[in-house]
Protein backbone atom coordinates (compact mmCIF):
# COMPACT_ATOMS: atom_id res chain seq x y z
CA UNK A 1 0.00 0.00 0.00
CA UNK A 2 1.17 3.49 -0.81
CA UNK A 3 1.79 5.54 2.36
CA UNK A 4 0.14 8.93 2.66
CA UNK A 5 3.23 10.50 4.20
CA UNK A 6 6.85 9.54 4.79
CA UNK A 7 8.86 11.32 7.49
CA UNK A 8 12.58 10.93 6.85
CA UNK A 9 15.99 12.19 7.98
CA UNK A 10 15.05 12.00 11.65
CA UNK A 11 16.67 10.50 14.73
CA UNK A 12 13.54 8.69 15.87
CA UNK A 13 13.61 7.22 19.36
CA UNK A 14 10.73 4.77 19.06
CA UNK A 15 10.48 3.55 22.66
CA UNK A 16 10.14 0.06 21.14
CA UNK A 17 13.01 -2.26 22.24
CA UNK A 18 12.62 -4.26 19.02
CA UNK A 19 13.74 -1.24 17.01
CA UNK A 20 14.89 1.53 19.35
CA UNK A 21 16.04 3.93 16.61
CA UNK A 22 14.87 4.74 13.10
CA UNK A 23 15.53 7.31 10.38
CA UNK A 24 12.42 6.95 8.21
CA UNK A 25 8.77 6.36 9.12
CA UNK A 26 5.79 5.81 6.80
CA UNK A 27 2.22 6.62 7.79
CA UNK A 28 -1.13 5.52 6.33
CA UNK A 29 -4.54 6.26 7.81
CA UNK A 30 -2.99 7.91 10.84
CA UNK A 31 -0.96 4.83 11.77
CA UNK A 32 2.65 3.82 11.30
CA UNK A 33 3.06 1.21 8.55
CA UNK A 34 6.83 0.93 8.10
CA UNK A 35 10.28 2.04 9.24
CA UNK A 36 13.61 2.39 7.46
CA UNK A 37 14.30 -0.54 5.11
CA UNK A 38 10.65 -1.57 5.27
CA UNK A 39 9.82 1.74 3.65
CA UNK A 40 12.22 0.83 0.84
CA UNK A 41 11.68 2.80 -2.34
CA UNK A 42 8.04 3.52 -1.58
CA UNK A 43 6.73 6.87 -2.66
CA UNK A 44 4.07 8.86 -0.82
CA UNK A 45 1.73 11.75 -1.34
CA UNK A 46 3.93 13.77 1.00
CA UNK A 47 7.58 13.39 1.98
CA UNK A 48 8.64 15.44 4.98
CA UNK A 49 12.23 16.10 6.02
CA UNK A 50 12.81 16.13 9.79
CA UNK A 51 16.18 17.83 9.38
CA UNK A 52 18.08 15.31 11.48
CA UNK A 53 16.15 16.29 14.60
CA UNK A 54 15.52 14.09 17.63
CA UNK A 55 12.01 12.62 17.56
CA UNK A 56 10.27 10.96 20.53
CA UNK A 57 6.83 9.41 20.91
CA UNK A 58 4.20 12.02 21.63
CA UNK A 59 4.10 13.02 25.26
CA UNK A 60 1.09 11.83 27.26
CA UNK A 61 0.28 13.68 30.48
CA UNK A 62 -1.51 11.29 32.84
CA UNK A 63 -3.05 14.03 35.03
CA UNK A 64 -3.79 17.23 33.13
CA UNK A 65 -6.82 19.46 33.74
CA UNK A 66 -7.41 20.69 30.20
CA UNK A 67 -10.45 22.89 30.81
CA UNK A 68 -9.04 24.35 34.03
CA UNK A 69 -5.76 25.03 32.24
CA UNK A 70 -7.66 27.03 29.66
CA UNK A 71 -9.70 28.75 32.33
CA UNK A 72 -6.54 29.88 34.09
CA UNK A 73 -4.96 30.98 30.82
CA UNK A 74 -7.95 33.30 30.48
CA UNK A 75 -7.57 34.64 34.06
CA UNK A 76 -5.03 36.96 35.64
CA UNK A 77 -1.85 34.99 36.30
CA UNK A 78 -0.48 35.42 39.82
CA UNK A 79 1.75 32.34 39.90
CA UNK A 80 5.18 32.74 41.52
CA UNK A 81 6.68 33.30 38.08
CA UNK A 82 4.47 36.41 37.77
CA UNK A 83 4.45 37.79 41.32
CA UNK A 84 6.79 37.00 44.21
CA UNK A 85 5.62 39.36 46.99
CA UNK A 86 2.29 40.37 48.45
CA UNK A 87 2.91 43.98 47.44
CA UNK A 88 3.45 42.92 43.82
CA UNK A 89 0.38 40.70 44.02
CA UNK A 90 -1.92 43.52 45.17
CA UNK A 91 -0.43 45.96 42.66
CA UNK A 92 -1.04 43.57 39.79
CA UNK A 93 -4.58 42.88 41.00
CA UNK A 94 -5.29 46.63 41.20
CA UNK A 95 -4.07 47.22 37.64
CA UNK A 96 -6.08 44.29 36.28
CA UNK A 97 -9.31 45.22 38.08
CA UNK A 98 -9.13 48.80 36.83
CA UNK A 99 -9.58 47.57 33.27
CA UNK A 100 -12.78 45.61 34.02
CA UNK A 101 -16.42 46.78 34.07
CA UNK A 102 -17.57 48.07 37.44
CA UNK A 103 -19.71 44.99 38.16
CA UNK A 104 -17.35 42.34 36.73
CA UNK A 105 -15.84 39.53 38.77
CA UNK A 106 -12.10 39.86 39.32
CA UNK A 107 -10.65 36.38 38.81
CA UNK A 108 -7.02 35.45 39.29
CA UNK A 109 -5.20 32.19 39.89
CA UNK A 110 -1.93 30.60 40.89
CA UNK A 111 -0.82 32.34 44.09
CA UNK A 112 1.40 30.41 46.51
CA UNK A 113 1.53 31.60 50.11
CA UNK A 114 4.89 29.85 50.51
CA UNK A 115 6.33 32.38 48.05
CA UNK A 116 4.25 35.43 48.98
CA UNK A 117 4.82 34.93 52.70
CA UNK A 118 1.12 34.68 53.58
CA UNK A 119 -2.30 34.14 52.07
CA UNK A 120 -3.98 37.26 50.65
CA UNK A 121 -6.93 38.56 52.69
CA UNK A 122 -10.41 39.71 51.79
CA UNK A 123 -9.80 43.12 53.33
CA UNK A 124 -6.62 43.75 51.36
CA UNK A 125 -8.24 42.60 48.13
CA UNK A 126 -11.18 44.94 48.81
CA UNK A 127 -8.75 47.86 48.84
CA UNK A 128 -7.55 47.25 45.26
CA UNK A 129 -10.53 45.95 43.24
CA UNK A 130 -12.83 48.97 43.38
CA UNK A 131 -15.85 47.31 44.97
CA UNK A 132 -15.94 44.41 42.51
CA UNK A 133 -16.40 40.81 43.71
CA UNK A 134 -13.15 38.88 43.50
CA UNK A 135 -11.68 35.46 44.09
CA UNK A 136 -8.09 34.30 43.77
CA UNK A 137 -7.44 30.59 43.28
CA UNK A 138 -4.50 28.98 45.04
CA UNK A 139 -1.93 27.35 42.78
CA UNK A 140 -2.97 23.92 44.12
CA UNK A 141 -6.64 24.44 43.09
CA UNK A 142 -7.56 23.20 46.58
CA UNK A 143 -8.37 26.60 48.05
CA UNK A 144 -9.11 30.19 47.18
CA UNK A 145 -9.38 33.62 48.75
CA UNK A 146 -12.59 35.63 48.27
CA UNK A 147 -13.19 39.27 49.06
CA UNK A 148 -16.03 40.93 50.99
CA UNK A 149 -18.17 41.63 47.92
CA UNK A 150 -18.01 37.94 46.96
CA UNK A 151 -19.05 36.83 50.45
CA UNK A 152 -21.91 39.32 50.41
CA UNK A 153 -23.18 38.04 47.05
CA UNK A 154 -23.16 34.59 48.66
CA UNK A 155 -25.37 35.93 51.46
CA UNK A 156 -22.78 36.56 54.16
CA UNK A 157 -22.84 40.31 54.84
CA UNK A 158 -19.63 41.55 56.36
CA UNK A 159 -18.20 38.01 56.01
CA UNK A 160 -20.21 36.99 59.07
CA UNK A 161 -22.06 33.71 59.49
CA UNK A 162 -20.14 31.61 56.98
CA UNK A 163 -20.82 28.02 58.09
CA UNK A 164 -18.42 25.12 58.47
CA UNK A 165 -18.21 22.67 55.59
CA UNK A 166 -17.54 18.93 56.02
CA UNK A 167 -14.20 18.24 54.36
CA UNK A 168 -13.33 21.93 54.21
CA UNK A 169 -12.19 24.85 56.29
CA UNK A 170 -13.15 28.52 56.56
CA UNK A 171 -10.38 30.66 58.05
CA UNK A 172 -11.81 33.08 60.60
CA UNK A 173 -10.49 35.88 62.82
CA UNK A 174 -10.91 36.08 66.60
CA UNK A 175 -14.42 37.48 66.15
CA UNK A 176 -15.53 34.58 63.95
CA UNK A 177 -15.48 36.64 60.76
CA UNK A 178 -14.20 34.97 57.58
CA UNK A 179 -10.81 36.43 56.63
CA UNK A 180 -11.09 35.29 53.02
CA UNK A 181 -9.38 31.87 52.80
CA UNK A 182 -11.65 28.97 51.85
CA UNK A 183 -10.08 25.50 51.78
CA UNK A 184 -11.19 22.32 50.04
CA UNK A 185 -15.01 21.87 50.03
CA UNK A 186 -15.52 25.37 51.45
CA UNK A 187 -14.70 26.84 48.02
CA UNK A 188 -18.34 26.19 47.13
CA UNK A 189 -19.15 29.53 48.80
CA UNK A 190 -17.78 31.13 45.62
CA UNK A 191 -18.31 28.41 43.03
CA UNK A 192 -22.05 28.30 43.65
CA UNK A 193 -22.05 31.89 42.32
CA UNK A 194 -19.68 31.47 39.37
CA UNK A 195 -20.53 28.00 38.06
CA UNK A 196 -21.65 26.24 35.96
CA UNK A 197 -19.68 27.89 33.18
CA UNK A 198 -21.44 28.79 29.95
CA UNK A 199 -20.78 26.34 27.11
CA UNK A 200 -19.13 28.93 24.86
CA UNK A 201 -16.75 29.87 27.66
CA UNK A 202 -15.79 26.21 28.09
CA UNK A 203 -15.08 25.92 24.35
CA UNK A 204 -12.88 29.02 24.50
CA UNK A 205 -10.96 27.61 27.46
CA UNK A 206 -10.48 24.24 25.76
CA UNK A 207 -9.12 25.99 22.67
CA UNK A 208 -6.58 27.96 24.71
CA UNK A 209 -5.42 24.86 26.55
CA UNK A 210 -5.27 22.67 23.43
CA UNK A 211 -3.10 25.20 21.61
CA UNK A 212 -0.68 25.27 24.53
CA UNK A 213 -0.67 21.47 24.86
CA UNK A 214 0.38 20.78 21.27
CA UNK A 215 3.10 23.42 21.56
CA UNK A 216 4.48 21.25 24.40
CA UNK A 217 4.44 18.08 22.28
CA UNK A 218 1.46 16.65 24.17
CA UNK A 219 -0.46 14.30 21.91
CA UNK A 220 -2.57 12.54 24.57
CA UNK A 221 -4.00 13.82 27.83
CA UNK A 222 -5.91 12.35 30.76
CA UNK A 223 -8.39 14.85 32.22
CA UNK A 224 -8.93 13.97 35.91
CA UNK A 225 -12.40 15.12 36.72
CA UNK A 226 -15.46 16.26 34.79
CA UNK A 227 -18.98 17.21 35.82
CA UNK A 228 -18.34 18.51 39.32
CA UNK A 229 -19.54 22.11 39.43
CA UNK A 230 -18.30 22.50 43.03
CA UNK A 231 -14.81 21.28 42.18
CA UNK A 232 -12.71 21.14 39.02
CA UNK A 233 -15.46 20.55 36.48
CA UNK A 234 -17.29 23.15 34.41
CA UNK A 235 -20.91 22.04 34.18
CA UNK A 236 -23.17 18.96 34.41
CA UNK A 237 -22.72 18.48 30.63
CA UNK A 238 -18.92 18.43 30.56
CA UNK A 239 -18.71 15.35 28.35
CA UNK A 240 -20.87 17.14 25.78
CA UNK A 241 -18.44 20.08 25.84
CA UNK A 242 -15.51 17.79 25.19
CA UNK A 243 -17.34 15.88 22.48
CA UNK A 244 -18.21 19.12 20.66
CA UNK A 245 -14.63 20.35 21.00
CA UNK A 246 -13.26 17.12 19.52
CA UNK A 247 -15.80 17.17 16.68
CA UNK A 248 -14.90 20.76 15.83
CA UNK A 249 -11.15 20.27 16.09
CA UNK A 250 -10.98 22.63 19.05
CA UNK A 251 -9.17 19.90 21.01
CA UNK A 252 -6.24 18.36 19.15
CA UNK A 253 -4.68 15.94 21.68
CA UNK A 254 -6.37 12.59 22.25
CA UNK A 255 -8.43 12.74 25.44
CA UNK A 256 -9.22 10.28 28.20
CA UNK A 257 -11.66 11.91 30.62
CA UNK A 258 -12.62 10.97 34.16
CA UNK A 259 -16.07 11.73 35.55
CA UNK A 260 -16.15 12.83 39.18
CA UNK A 261 -17.62 10.40 41.68
CA UNK A 262 -20.37 12.89 42.53
CA UNK A 263 -21.82 12.37 39.05
CA UNK A 264 -22.48 8.71 39.97
CA UNK A 265 -25.71 7.34 41.36
CA UNK A 266 -27.37 4.04 42.14
CA UNK A 267 -28.85 2.40 39.05
CA UNK A 268 -32.13 0.63 39.67
CA UNK A 269 -33.46 -2.46 37.96
CA UNK A 270 -30.49 -4.83 38.34
CA UNK A 271 -31.43 -8.22 39.77
CA UNK A 272 -28.05 -9.66 40.80
CA UNK A 273 -26.88 -6.71 42.93
CA UNK A 274 -26.85 -2.96 43.25
CA UNK A 275 -25.14 -1.02 40.46
CA UNK A 276 -23.33 2.28 40.90
CA UNK A 277 -22.23 4.61 38.13
CA UNK A 278 -23.60 6.46 35.14
CA UNK A 279 -26.85 5.77 33.31
CA UNK A 280 -26.95 2.83 30.86
CA UNK A 281 -23.98 1.23 32.59
CA UNK A 282 -21.48 3.49 30.84
CA UNK A 283 -18.05 2.83 32.35
CA UNK A 284 -14.31 3.00 31.85
CA UNK A 285 -13.26 2.19 28.28
CA UNK A 286 -16.17 3.60 26.28
CA UNK A 287 -15.08 5.78 23.36
CA UNK A 288 -12.56 5.87 20.56
CA UNK A 289 -9.02 7.01 19.80
CA UNK A 290 -10.02 10.67 20.06
CA UNK A 291 -12.20 10.74 23.18
CA UNK A 292 -12.79 7.99 25.70
CA UNK A 293 -14.10 7.47 29.23
CA UNK A 294 -11.35 6.76 31.73
CA UNK A 295 -11.43 5.96 35.44
CA UNK A 296 -13.80 7.59 37.90
CA UNK A 297 -12.11 10.39 39.87
CA UNK A 298 -12.40 10.45 43.65
CA UNK A 299 -10.75 12.97 45.98
CA UNK A 300 -9.76 11.75 49.42
CA UNK A 301 -7.69 14.57 50.92
CA UNK A 302 -6.26 18.01 50.24
CA UNK A 303 -3.04 19.75 49.30
CA UNK A 304 0.50 19.25 50.57
CA UNK A 305 1.72 22.83 50.19
CA UNK A 306 -1.64 23.97 51.55
CA UNK A 307 -1.07 21.63 54.51
CA UNK A 308 -4.50 20.04 54.20
CA UNK A 309 -3.46 16.58 52.94
CA UNK A 310 -4.20 13.82 55.48
CA UNK A 311 -0.91 12.73 57.08
CA UNK A 312 0.00 10.36 59.90
CA UNK A 313 2.35 12.89 61.52
CA UNK A 314 1.48 16.56 61.91
CA UNK A 315 2.95 19.22 59.67
CA UNK A 316 6.26 20.76 60.65
CA UNK A 317 5.69 23.54 63.15
CA UNK A 318 1.94 22.78 63.40
CA UNK A 319 1.57 20.17 66.14
CA UNK A 320 -2.23 20.17 65.87
CA UNK A 321 -2.48 19.94 62.08
CA UNK A 322 -2.49 16.51 60.41
CA UNK A 323 -4.70 17.62 57.52
CA UNK A 324 -8.02 15.95 56.88
CA UNK A 325 -10.01 13.74 54.57
CA UNK A 326 -12.45 15.59 52.33
CA UNK A 327 -15.04 12.87 52.84
CA UNK A 328 -15.84 10.53 55.70
CA UNK A 329 -13.55 7.49 55.63
CA UNK A 330 -16.49 5.09 55.32
CA UNK A 331 -17.98 7.09 52.43
CA UNK A 332 -14.58 6.96 50.70
CA UNK A 333 -14.34 3.20 51.22
CA UNK A 334 -17.87 2.60 49.95
CA UNK A 335 -17.37 4.76 46.88
CA UNK A 336 -14.22 2.92 45.82
CA UNK A 337 -15.74 -0.51 46.37
CA UNK A 338 -19.02 0.33 44.63
CA UNK A 339 -17.28 1.86 41.61
CA UNK A 340 -14.92 -1.11 41.30
CA UNK A 341 -17.74 -3.64 41.61
CA UNK A 342 -19.62 -1.85 38.80
CA UNK A 343 -16.76 -2.20 36.34
CA UNK A 344 -15.00 1.12 36.78
CA UNK A 345 -11.31 1.75 37.12
CA UNK A 346 -10.80 4.06 40.11
CA UNK A 347 -8.40 7.00 40.28
CA UNK A 348 -8.27 8.49 43.78
CA UNK A 349 -6.47 11.68 44.74
CA UNK A 350 -4.42 10.87 47.82
CA UNK A 351 -1.43 12.99 48.81
CA UNK A 352 -0.89 12.30 52.50
CA UNK A 353 0.30 8.93 53.76
CA UNK A 354 -2.80 8.57 55.92
CA UNK A 355 -5.08 9.14 52.92
CA UNK A 356 -3.02 6.67 50.87
CA UNK A 357 -3.58 3.97 53.50
CA UNK A 358 -7.35 4.58 53.45
CA UNK A 359 -7.42 4.33 49.66
CA UNK A 360 -5.29 1.20 49.42
CA UNK A 361 -7.35 -0.50 52.12
CA UNK A 362 -10.50 0.10 50.07
CA UNK A 363 -8.92 -0.93 46.77
CA UNK A 364 -7.60 -4.16 48.30
CA UNK A 365 -10.99 -4.95 49.80
CA UNK A 366 -12.74 -4.18 46.52
CA UNK A 367 -10.56 -6.60 44.57
CA UNK A 368 -10.89 -9.30 47.24
CA UNK A 369 -14.69 -9.09 47.22
CA UNK A 370 -15.14 -8.52 43.48
CA UNK A 371 -12.10 -9.95 41.67
CA UNK A 372 -11.32 -8.37 38.28
CA UNK A 373 -8.39 -9.42 36.13
CA UNK A 374 -6.12 -6.70 34.83
CA UNK A 375 -7.75 -3.75 36.56
CA UNK A 376 -5.40 -0.76 36.88
CA UNK A 377 -6.60 1.36 39.77
CA UNK A 378 -4.63 4.56 40.34
CA UNK A 379 -3.63 6.82 43.19
CA UNK A 380 -3.25 10.35 41.91
CA UNK A 381 -0.15 12.08 43.38
CA UNK A 382 0.86 9.37 45.90
CA UNK A 383 2.97 12.13 47.42
CA UNK A 384 4.06 10.98 50.88
CA UNK A 385 4.70 7.25 50.78
CA UNK A 386 6.73 4.86 52.94
CA UNK A 387 8.69 1.89 51.62
CA UNK A 388 5.88 -0.36 52.86
CA UNK A 389 3.30 1.66 50.94
CA UNK A 390 5.38 1.46 47.75
CA UNK A 391 5.64 -2.32 48.14
CA UNK A 392 1.92 -2.60 48.82
CA UNK A 393 1.01 -0.54 45.76
CA UNK A 394 3.17 -2.83 43.62
CA UNK A 395 1.62 -5.96 45.13
CA UNK A 396 -1.92 -4.68 44.54
CA UNK A 397 -1.20 -3.53 40.98
CA UNK A 398 -2.01 0.08 41.86
CA UNK A 399 -0.51 2.78 39.64
CA UNK A 400 0.84 5.84 41.49
CA UNK A 401 0.64 9.07 39.47
CA UNK A 402 3.31 11.49 40.81
CA UNK A 403 4.24 14.91 39.39
CA UNK A 404 7.94 15.51 38.82
CA UNK A 405 7.56 19.23 38.21
CA UNK A 406 6.27 19.73 41.75
CA UNK A 407 9.91 19.39 42.85
CA UNK A 408 11.04 22.66 41.28
CA UNK A 409 7.69 24.42 41.65
CA UNK A 410 6.84 23.51 45.23
CA UNK A 411 9.80 21.60 46.64
CA UNK A 412 10.91 24.35 49.00
CA UNK A 413 7.36 24.71 50.32
CA UNK A 414 7.08 20.93 50.74
CA UNK A 415 10.31 20.85 52.76
CA UNK A 416 8.93 23.64 54.93
CA UNK A 417 5.66 21.75 55.43
CA UNK A 418 7.22 18.39 56.26
CA UNK A 419 10.67 19.10 57.63
CA UNK A 420 13.95 17.80 56.22
CA UNK A 421 13.58 14.34 57.75
CA UNK A 422 10.39 13.42 55.85
CA UNK A 423 11.21 14.62 52.34
CA UNK A 424 12.98 11.46 51.16
CA UNK A 425 9.64 9.67 51.02
CA UNK A 426 7.94 12.37 48.97
CA UNK A 427 7.06 12.27 45.25
CA UNK A 428 9.11 9.12 44.79
CA UNK A 429 10.04 7.78 41.37
CA UNK A 430 13.08 5.47 41.41
CA UNK A 431 11.58 3.44 44.27
CA UNK A 432 8.37 2.93 42.31
CA UNK A 433 10.27 1.73 39.25
CA UNK A 434 12.44 -0.62 41.32
CA UNK A 435 9.24 -2.10 42.75
CA UNK A 436 8.21 -3.04 39.21
CA UNK A 437 5.49 -0.41 38.80
CA UNK A 438 4.87 1.17 35.38
CA UNK A 439 4.86 4.83 36.40
CA UNK A 440 3.27 7.60 34.30
CA UNK A 441 4.38 11.21 33.92
CA UNK A 442 2.20 14.21 34.67
CA UNK A 443 2.16 17.87 35.69
CA UNK A 444 -1.33 18.36 37.16
CA UNK A 445 -1.59 21.37 34.84
CA UNK A 446 -2.46 24.13 35.61
CA UNK A 447 -1.28 23.51 39.18
CA UNK A 448 2.11 23.38 37.47
CA UNK A 449 2.82 24.40 33.91
CA UNK A 450 2.09 21.54 31.52
CA UNK A 451 5.50 21.47 29.82
CA UNK A 452 6.62 17.81 30.01
CA UNK A 453 10.27 18.70 29.39
CA UNK A 454 10.42 20.62 32.68
CA UNK A 455 8.83 17.71 34.52
CA UNK A 456 11.27 15.26 32.91
CA UNK A 457 14.10 17.60 33.97
CA UNK A 458 12.89 17.45 37.57
CA UNK A 459 12.56 13.66 37.58
CA UNK A 460 16.17 13.43 36.44
CA UNK A 461 17.73 16.22 38.55
CA UNK A 462 15.40 16.55 41.60
CA UNK A 463 16.37 20.02 42.77
CA UNK A 464 14.12 22.71 44.23
CA UNK A 465 13.88 26.25 42.91
CA UNK A 466 16.36 27.38 45.56
CA UNK A 467 18.84 24.67 44.54
CA UNK A 468 18.21 22.24 47.41
CA UNK A 469 18.42 18.53 46.49
CA UNK A 470 14.98 16.94 46.89
CA UNK A 471 15.06 13.21 47.70
CA UNK A 472 18.07 12.71 45.41
CA UNK A 473 17.94 8.92 45.82
CA UNK A 474 14.73 9.03 43.75
CA UNK A 475 16.47 10.42 40.63
CA UNK A 476 15.92 8.42 37.44
CA UNK A 477 17.60 8.25 34.05
CA UNK A 478 16.53 10.41 31.12
CA UNK A 479 15.35 7.26 29.37
CA UNK A 480 13.15 6.26 32.32
CA UNK A 481 11.69 9.76 32.60
CA UNK A 482 10.84 9.92 28.89
CA UNK A 483 9.33 6.43 29.07
CA UNK A 484 7.13 7.56 31.95
CA UNK A 485 5.84 10.46 29.86
CA UNK A 486 5.12 8.27 26.84
CA UNK A 487 4.56 4.56 27.48
CA UNK A 488 3.92 4.91 31.22
CA UNK A 489 1.07 7.40 30.86
CA UNK A 490 -0.48 5.39 28.02
CA UNK A 491 -0.31 2.26 30.20
CA UNK A 492 -2.04 4.08 33.07
CA UNK A 493 -5.22 4.34 30.96
CA UNK A 494 -4.87 1.06 29.05
CA UNK A 495 -3.80 2.75 25.79
CA UNK A 496 -0.29 1.28 25.49
CA UNK A 497 -1.38 -0.78 22.46
CA UNK A 498 -2.19 2.42 20.55
CA UNK A 499 0.08 5.20 21.76
CA UNK A 500 3.17 5.65 23.90
CA UNK A 501 5.66 4.03 21.52
CA UNK A 502 6.34 4.31 17.81
CA UNK A 503 5.92 0.91 16.17
CA UNK A 504 4.17 -0.58 13.17
CA UNK A 505 0.42 -0.44 13.71
CA UNK A 506 0.61 2.26 16.39
CA UNK A 507 -0.90 5.71 15.99
CA UNK A 508 1.55 8.15 14.40
CA UNK A 509 1.83 10.57 17.32
CA UNK A 510 5.23 12.13 17.96
CA UNK A 511 7.13 15.25 19.00
CA UNK A 512 10.21 16.82 17.43
CA UNK A 513 12.70 18.36 19.88
CA UNK A 514 15.09 21.28 19.55
CA UNK A 515 18.01 19.06 20.61
CA UNK A 516 18.70 15.48 21.60
CA UNK A 517 17.23 14.97 25.06
CA UNK A 518 19.34 11.84 25.52
CA UNK A 519 22.62 13.62 24.76
CA UNK A 520 22.37 17.13 26.24
CA UNK A 521 23.70 17.98 29.69
CA UNK A 522 21.06 16.75 32.15
CA UNK A 523 20.80 20.08 33.90
CA UNK A 524 19.70 21.72 30.63
CA UNK A 525 16.78 19.43 29.76
CA UNK A 526 14.30 22.09 30.90
CA UNK A 527 15.70 24.46 28.25
CA UNK A 528 14.74 22.18 25.37
CA UNK A 529 11.68 23.07 23.32
CA UNK A 530 9.29 21.25 21.03
CA UNK A 531 9.64 22.37 17.42
CA UNK A 532 6.94 20.16 15.96
CA UNK A 533 4.02 17.96 17.00
CA UNK A 534 2.29 15.30 14.90
CA UNK A 535 -0.96 13.52 15.82
CA UNK A 536 -2.19 10.69 13.62
CA UNK A 537 0.33 11.66 10.95
CA UNK A 538 -1.04 15.22 10.82
CA UNK A 539 1.19 18.17 11.69
CA UNK A 540 -0.61 20.14 14.40
CA UNK A 541 2.28 22.34 15.54
CA UNK A 542 5.29 23.50 13.56
CA UNK A 543 8.10 25.82 14.53
CA UNK A 544 10.38 24.99 11.63
CA UNK A 545 10.56 21.25 12.31
CA UNK A 546 9.27 20.10 8.93
CA UNK A 547 10.37 20.72 5.36
CA UNK A 548 8.13 19.19 2.69
CA UNK A 549 9.76 17.97 -0.52
CA UNK A 550 8.68 19.88 -3.62
CA UNK A 551 7.28 22.85 -1.67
Amino acid sequence: MRPEVIFHNGRIATGDPRQPEAERMAVLGGRIVAFDEQVGEASADRVIDLGGARVVPGFHDAHYHLSLTGQRLAMLDVRPSAVSTLDDFYAKLREYAAGLPADAWVKASGYDQNILGAHPTAEAIDAVVGGRPAYIEHVSAHMLVANTAAFELAGYAGRVGVPDFPGGHVERDADGRAVGLLQETAVQVVYQLTRPLQLDEVQHNLQLASDQAVSYGLTSLTEPGLGSVQSLGNSPVDFHSYQVAVENGTIRPRMTVMPFINTFHAIDGMRERDWFGLDLGIRTGLGDDRLSVGPVKIVSDGSLIGRSAAVHHCYHGEPDNSGFLQVDAEVLRRSIIDAHSSGWTVATHAIGDSAIDHVMDAMEEAQARFPRAGVRHRIEHFAIASDAQVERAARLGIIPVPQGVFISDFGDGIISALGDDRVDGTYRMASLLRAGIVVPGSTDSPVSDGNPLVSIHDLVNRQTASGVPFAPAERVSVEDAVRAYTYGSAYAVGKEGKVGTLATGMLADFAVLSDDIFAVEKTTIKDLTVTGTVIGGEIVYDQGAFAEAGR
